[in-house]
């Protein structure tokens, strides 16, 4: 009979509240919860949407990353096209804003599933560059599309009336919607990963050989946990075009898969919290930073360079370490 030592583990166990949550993850909830209810009267409404937007987007790329042990360099392609999908769906067919984000959703879930399906017959870089492959011809495809609006995108999406009734045309409305989705998505992420599925997943991750041997279907796990993250980074998508009232290349350009691969391994893979504390350092950065043009992005490959080299568990991985708590 094997005992397990490590003392992050150790701590977890013996530190779960009531609703079997580490009680640490319960403060920390807390504490982000209280923060960002708050952060409209500190920041600017549409600067913290953009960061919680791509702060789900980054947890449900490390889903598959972090937990999965996927690498792909194609998650735009699901962000991406469940923006245009929204938007379409918003301002074309009159949908209102939560039916245009599910809409959305649906369309990224189903890319998912078949993009996946064909991607997980490859293993390490290959299954990295055949998602990079798809999300290419996605980017073709909505530079084709008539639908898009090319090059133009789909400008001037409206916000519309949330089930019909609350006008979410104010910012300050609208961003307790948004809120809404964005902790609903990192509860289901914190679900799926404390599941037995996630236990399975980690296995798979830490030795596929092994978890086969033991009789488990690894393709199937695979595969739902690549729709699984390719769906939540379509809700992330389809409620940026909400916020931003637009849906553009940008969205479905490869340099997207790259920031969210760098927010999640900035912020520290495979843990909870590490991919949103990355997409706020990345997001402020292009924010605040954008009066010097390229010379933000030479500042994130620096950024970058020196995580890696000085912290490669990232910011929140060193910070678990350091307190000897899983986070």
């Amino acid at each position: 009979m094997t005992t397990d030592t490590n003392p992050i583990a150790m701590a977890a166990i013996t530190s779960v509240g009531a609703a079997g949550m580490p009680r640490h993850h319960l403060a920390i909830f807390a504490a982000l919860f209280v923060f960002l209810v708050a952060a409209p009267l500190l920041l600017y409404p549409i600067f913290v949407m953009k960061v919680l937007c791509f702060a789900l987007f980054a947890c449900a790329f490390n889903l598959l990353l972090g937990f999965g042990g996927l690498l792909s360099f194609g998650h735009a392609a699901y962000f991406g096209m469940a923006s245009y999908v929204s938007a379409h769906a918003a301002k074309v067919w009159g949908l209102t804003p939560e039916l245009a984000i599910i809409a959305g959703t649906l369309v990224a879930a189903v890319l998912g599933l078949a993009i996946g399906s064909l991607a997980i017959r490859r293993h390490g870089i290959y299954f990295a560059m055949v998602t990079l492959a798809f999300a290419q011809m996605i980017y073709f495809f909505s530079l084709q599309a008539a639908f898009t609006g090319g090059e133009d995108g789909i400008q001037a999406v409206p916000r519309g009336h949330l089930f019909g009734l609350i006008d979410l045309r104010s910012s300050e409305v609208l961003y307790f919607f948004v809120l809404a989705i964005f902790f609903a998505g990192i509860l289901l992420i914190y679900r799926i990963i404390h599941s037995p599925f996630g236990q399975v997943l980690k296995a798979i991750r830490e030795n596929e050989p092994r978890a086969i041997s033991l009789g488990y279907r690894v393709n199937r796990y695979k595969l739902a946990v690549f729709v699984l993250s390719a769906t939540l980074a379509g809700v992330a998508g389809a409620t940026k075009a909400i916020v931003f009232q637009l849906a553009s290349l940008t969205d479905v350009y490869w340099t997207m898969s790259g920031e969210v691969v760098l927010m999640t391994l900035l912020g520290g893979m495979g843990t909870v919290f590490g991919p949103i504390v990355g997409a706020a350092v990345i997001v402020t950065m292009q924010n605040y930073l954008a009066t010097f043009g390229d010379w933000v992005t030479i500042g994130q490959g620096i950024i970058f360079v020196v995580a890696v080299l000085s912290f490669r568990e990232g910011i929140v991985g060193v910070l678990a370490k350091w307190m000897r708590k899983p986070l």
